[in-house]
């Protein structure tokens, strides 16, 4: 047996064994809610007993910045060099979870206990981020446990506030340009494509959220004496929003949407195959743009969502006009979006439309990246997975959803690789979230090929990058 095959059949023991599930159940212990003061104690006692034990029993130099700059975010660094001649590898992960919703889950579970049922690992953490970030841990022990190195130079970096917007996760990689600076980034989160399918997807959707406000008076007038005479402001913000957004989910404001599909991003998803799983909705015939596939329109292009919308009270209503109407909108885009001035480029369709009575206000925007498909690491990480697990992974240019990636591929110029170790029905922040054993068994192997190959076989690096900053 050759010592890839060696790892990955101490990788598959160290599943059986239940070594795994073990500290699986050991992290999911830590109640690291950062949407709540209370979880800062489990979140600091996270860092220091689980994640900063695991970095140094590994060799690595660990620093540590608590509040960073006044933020409700902390980091945390595991360092080991082994030699600056070789590539380095920058990895990510973050310790704090959402709310855990103690009382709402299915039998009588609780959110920080590991429950096992057929396959099943419940627990708050199992799927976002935990699971994911001790299948890398594992799979970097596993590597020096059997070869005695790495053949590579890793930084390991943890954040306490991704589930809270990553407060100035931003800000501090450009501040720490130096101590992160690397050849490539792998990571793990978010969802597969699905249940059985090994992925690799390359960046994330950026988001724009806005508030449609029709505000036409302060109060509500008799639809019989009025009906005829007065604006809507119901009636007037549907018909806004539908110069927006179409009844079938087409965006019909060009200033939107990107240029176009680049032929890459066109490439890489044309085997790609939306099959929802058992508890998933069906995928609506006849919504979005027709002249692209499923796959393109959740991993290629944007979409504009109606978040919600509202009018007087819709359960008790009365005979009466009302006064206000307002919608919540958000705009999911990918890389070659020009959101520059969207508030008042928004503002400005409205009024040339005829609706100026309608105020649009933008709330929040956070923005898309995406690794080209075609770049070398791209083949590279997809021959290691192909060879672990004898199936080509599916590669999504980026997930339909949002991660920080931008902070890795635009402010410290990474390629950046990312290898999610869960699935769409993982539940993740709702009650009920766990990882699937299956998915941690494969998921460890792919890790350990993935960082065995990084390690051993040539790679995409380019000459300049190999210097001695990497230490």
């Amino acid at each position: 047996m050759n010592l890839r095959n060696e790892i990955l059949a101490a990788a598959d023991e160290h599943v059986t064994s239940g070594a795994f599930l073990n500290g699986l159940r050991t992290a999911v212990s830590y109640p690291s809610e950062s949407g709540k003061p209370e979880g800062r104690d489990a979140l600091n006692a996270y860092l220091e007993e689980i994640l900063t034990q695991s970095l140094q029993d590994m060799g690595c130099r660990v620093d540590r910045w608590d509040r960073w700059d006044g933020s409700d975010n902390s980091f945390l660094l595991g360092t080991r060099v082994e030699d600056p001649g070789l590539p380095t590898v920058l990895c990510y992960g973050h310790a704090d979870v959402v709310d855990g919703h103690e009382g709402r889950w299915a039998a009588g579970r609780s959110p920080w206990e590991v429950s096992v049922d057929d396959g099943h690992w419940y627990g708050r953490g199992t799927a976002d981020n935990k699971g994911q970030h001790l299948v890398n841990l594992a799979a970097l022990r596993l590597l020096l446990a059997h070869q005695g190195k790495l053949g590579f130079n890793l930084k390991f970096l943890f954040e306490c506030g991704e589930e809270i917007g990553s407060p100035k996760l931003a800000e501090f990689a450009a501040a720490q340009q130096g101590l992160l600076s690397a050849d490539v980034f792998i990571a793990s989160d978010g969802p597969r494509l699905n249940a059985h399918t090994p992925t690799i997807f390359l960046g994330a959707r950026g988001g724009a959220s806005f508030e449609l406000t029709a505000a036409l008076r302060p109060s509500s007038y008799h639809s019989g004496n009025w009906g005829g005479l007065i604006r809507n402001p119901a009636t007037t913000l549907a018909a806004a929003i539908g110069t927006l957004v179409d009844g079938h989910g087409r965006i019909q404001l060009p200033g939107l949407l990107p240029e176009s599909l680049p032929d890459s991003v066109r490439r890489a998803l044309a085997d790609v195959r939306i099959v929802p799983g058992r508890e998933d909705p069906p995928v609506d015939e006849g919504w979005g743009d027709a002249s692209l596939s499923p796959a393109e329109r959740v991993y290629g292009w944007n979409t504009l969502e109606v978040l919600a919308l509202g009018a007087a009270d819709v359960d008790n209503p009365v005979n009466a006009i009302p006064g206000t109407a307002r919608a919540i909108l958000q705009l999911r885009f990918v890389t070659g979006t020009d959101t520059n001035n969207l508030e008042s480029r928004l503002q400005d369709h409205l009024d040339a439309m005829g609706f100026g009575m309608v105020t649009a206000r933008l709330t929040t925007v956070f923005p898309a990246s995406r690794l080209d498909p075609d770049n070398p690491w791209v083949a590279w990480a997809s021959n290691s997975i192909a060879e672990t697990t004898g199936t080509a992974p599916a590669i999504l240019p980026n997930i339909g959803g949002s991660l920080p990636n931008h902070v890795f591929e635009d402010i410290l110029g990474l390629p950046t690789l990312w290898v999610p170790h869960s699935y769409p029905g993982c539940l993740q922040h709702a009650p009920n979230e766990h990882m699937l054993e299956s998915i941690a068994r494969e998921g460890l192997k792919i890790a350990c090929g993935l960082f065995h190959d990084l390690g051993r076989a040539q790679v995409p690096v380019p000459a300049h990058t190999l210097t001695a900053a990497h230490a």
